[in-house]
């Protein structure tokens, strides 16, 4: 068991530093520290501790922030801690972090407050002794000490440090130099600077009561995790949940099944996002079982109208309202009406060939990956999650009683931009047949003229109006309409508005996800060929079609696409899906 050496803390009450704002400091990490895992106590500072304290300014191109959260060294020999001012000043943003350099040690020992009531420690030993110097000819004068250079070169980053012996202390602003003397200016890239720009010295008296404690240390790999976590807010949604094909899916732990297995549901608890968020999907994937390229999907079901698709889940396709072109088919579920609403696709995905269970299938020179990762920026939804109880859905389409493994997050991150945050989302349309094994039919309506056409009616002026349009062609084998380009055309009021071929060609290179992907005479592989809009292993990106300011009143959407004919039992068919979204 490992125990962090007591830590001694060390300041002055006339070096520009408020004596209050330092016991707030320290009183606030002696009681997080006491609340997590206190393993002792420590003994009391020393009542008169000669300290010197550095106070860095950094600045871009020579351009400093005035109201920048400026760097405080202070050190009395034994110990160096680095901060910064507004810690120092109480007025602390969660997470924060401080570290000490231990002198007779040479170790850093980090700290990091993640809240009120949790702080985590670890020990880094080779921070300061893996460091590695060119040491350059040439010096210059800072705050009156003579400066020497060193240079190094870390993540392909170029860093100067000018350093002094004449003070006769070791410091640093950063982890950077701290063995080589006092390092008085950091520069990286030639352009960005943290500069000495004031030392003091001096004595400080502390309570002789004062005391700090000591806290179990984890590695460094946990402690840097477990910080990056804490700068966002996480809602797990599906935890090593299996997709499969099984006449026995039945709900457990608030988990719901449906269409034997093959889509998962979950109602979700969504906080208040008052501020500008940033909002992304994460989904990881991994055969259980089935071989096959499957499409996915990531959805939620608006709950706004008299109808929802949750009503087709519970009670069959057949209880969401159908759409009809005039192709002799009868589409359920695919189009917004006055009293429905369609699944709003949050991320269209595509599983590999096999990854993972597969991976027995060897290849010289092929390691394959076990899993495939899977992230999609969905802030653009804010407006339909904000504060909200919400169901989130995956689907995918498979037949085989293994299936698919999934794990599902949603994660919320601070400083988004509200002016591209939509305050209107409005699904329109989704041909993706979600129900597919309970009886929903694939998007096959563009073998007619009409198409797909949707009739909105909108009571308010949608101000930047876009349409978020995900496109993807299936079906058909070598010659159907996964593997031949077909151009997308969208129509609003009976005008072109858009007009693409949705098509990829760099499929090859998620080769490593696909170990069961069948191998030709020509040499390459299925996972190899092009396909319109998507690759076994990838995410398909939405399109965002702009139709500046729609106007109060009733309009026509209409999508066409030349769908190829059937040959024999194979036949293609598109799966799109279109938000509207605006202010």
């Amino acid at each position: 068991m490992q125990i962090v050496p007591h830590i001694k803390h060390f300041f002055k009450a006339n070096f520009r530093l408020n004596m209050t704002s330092i016991k707030i400091l320290l009183n606030v990490t002696v009681m997080v520290l006491a609340s997590l895992n206190v393993l002792q106590a420590q003994s009391v500072f020393s009542a008169k501790d000669k300290v010197t304290t550095i106070i860095y300014a950094t600045s871009v191109n020579g351009k400093t922030n005035p109201e920048q959260n400026r760097t405080f060294v202070i050190t009395n020999g034994d110990k160096t801690l680095v901060t910064k001012e507004k810690d120092m000043k109480g007025k602390t943003e969660f997470p924060f972090e401080f570290y000490c350099i231990d002198r007779k040690t040479n170790n850093q020992l980090l700290y990091a407050v993640l809240n009120p009531e949790t702080v985590i420690h670890t020990i880094d030993s080779n921070a300061i002794n893996g460091q590695k110097w060119d040491f350059q000819e040439g010096s210059k004068v800072i705050l009156g000490y003579t400066c020497k250079k060193a240079t190094t070169v870390i993540n392909s980053n170029q860093y100067e440090v000018w350093y002094t012996k004449e003070a006769k202390i070791k410091a640093a602003p950063t982890i950077l130099g701290q063995d080589l003397g006092l390092v008085l200016e950091v520069i990286r890239n030639g352009n960005s600077a943290t500069t000495a720009i004031e030392i003091n010295k001096g004595n400080v008296s502390l309570p002789p009561s004062y005391s700090t404690a000591a806290v179990r240390a984890i590695d460094v790999l946990t402690y840097r995790d477990r910080i990056w976590k804490s700068r966002f807010t996480t809602i797990p949604v599906f935890s090593n949940q299996r997709i499969n094909f099984s006449d026995t899916a039945s709900t457990t732990e608030g988990v719901l099944r449906f269409a034997h297995g093959t889509i998962v549901l979950k109602k979700i608890h969504f906080p208040p996002l008052k501020a500008a968020k940033n909002i992304f999907v994460d989904l990881r994937e991994r055969s259980s079982g089935d071989a096959y390229d499957r499409t996915g999907t990531v959805f939620m079901i608006p709950e706004d109208k008299k109808t929802s698709f949750l009503d087709g889940l519970k009670s069959g396709v057949q209880a969401m309202p159908v759409y009809e072109n005039g192709n002799g088919k009868k589409y359920y579920g695919v189009v917004a009406t006055p009293d429905f609403s369609p699944a709003l696709e949050l991320m269209r995905f595509f599983t590999p060939f096999g990854i993972g269970q597969y991976n027995y299938l060897k290849l010289k020179d092929k390691d394959w990956h076990n899993d495939v990762f899977y992230r999609q920026d969905i802030t653009a939804y804010s407006q339909q999650l904000d504060g909200k109880d919400v169901y989130i859905g995956v689907f995918i389409g498979n037949y085989d009683k293994g299936g698919h493994i999934i794990d599902l997050n949603i994660t919320i991150h601070d400083g988004g931009e509200a002016s591209r945050i939509p305050t209107k989302v409005i699904p329109l349309f989704n041909t993706l047949n979600i129900m597919e094994m309970a009886g929903q039919d694939y998007g096959t309506m563009f073998d007619s003229d009409n198409g797909l056409i949707v009739n909105l009616e909108l009571t308010d002026t949608v101000r930047n109006a876009s349409l978020r349009y995900i496109t993807t062609g299936h079906g058909g084998w070598g010659n159907g309409d996964e593997f031949v380009p077909k151009v997308n055309t969208i129509e609003v009021d009976g005008k072109e508005v858009w007009k693409t071929i949705p098509w990829k060609e760099d499929c090859g290179s998620y080769r490593l996800y696909n170990p069961a992907s069948g191998n030709f005479g020509d040499g390459l592989s299925s996972s190899d060929f092009s396909r319109s809009n998507w690759c076994p292993g990838t995410v398909t990106n939405p399109f965002l079609i702009p139709l500046g300011d729609i106007l109060p009143g009733k309009h026509t959407l209409k999508v066409k696409i030349p769908q190829g004919t059937p040959e024999g039992s194979s036949f293609s068919s598109w799966n799109v899906s279109g938000v509207l979204t605006g202010n």
